[in-house]
């Protein structure tokens, strides 16, 4: 199964609708939040099977909005990531994923990319296509799933418009570590300490 994942799109589609005019053999769509209803205007724009989860801007509140989508390789949680509090740890999304016995949690609301490998449990988070905060022009995942095995990559928009064919496309893994807190971003950005 080949799985286009995006994120907080925030009702700003038209790098979405670019990214996937390029691609080739899509599965399904996989929007990990904020906003959702953009997830119902892909899937009904771009004709392609979409799943979605609330995120903050869609007034999810409770921690059971998540989803847990079963492929060949597992299941696969699905979750926006903010009552996760993955802007501060993944520890957290690691343990929900544990609980519901996922081989890989894909989250959003961080803007950023993040993709690592802890203990054989995949953390994939797509970034932001029209809204990045790690200073590129935007990012999005695809993850391919086999009975054997699951490869994912984070692919930014800018090699989309340097016009690399799909097969091509340099894998970035972003496994820069999840920034925290408001002590944390004091002591480290501020020169009064």
């Amino acid at each position: 199964m080949k799985l286009f994942i995006v994120s907080d799109t925030h009702s700003k589609l038209q790098k979405v609708k670019d990214v996937y005019s390029k691609l080739r053999n899509i599965d399904m769509l996989i929007h990990l939040g904020d906003c959702e209803q953009d997830a119902y205007a892909l899937e009904q724009d771009l004709g392609i099977d979409t799943i979605s989860v609330k995120g903050n801007m869609d007034g999810s509140h409770s921690k059971e909005d998540y989803k847990i989508l079963d492929t060949e390789y597992g299941k696969l949680l699905l979750t926006h990531g903010h009552m996760q509090q993955v802007k501060a740890t993944v520890q957290n999304l690691r343990y929900l994923a544990e609980e519901q016995g996922c081989k890989a949690a894909l989250f959003g609301h961080t803007h950023k990319p993040y993709f690592e490998e802890i203990n054989g449990l995949y953390l994939i988070n797509p970034g932001s296509l029209p809204l990045p905060t790690d200073g590129t022009q935007g990012s999005y995942a695809i993850v391919n799933t086999s009975k054997d095995e699951l490869t994912a990559s984070i692919v930014y928009y800018s090699e989309l418009l340097h016009s690399m064919p799909e097969g091509e496309q340099k894998e970035k893994t972003a496994t820069s570590k999840v920034e925290g807190g408001y002590l944390k971003n004091l002591l480290n950005n501020s020169d009064r300490f």
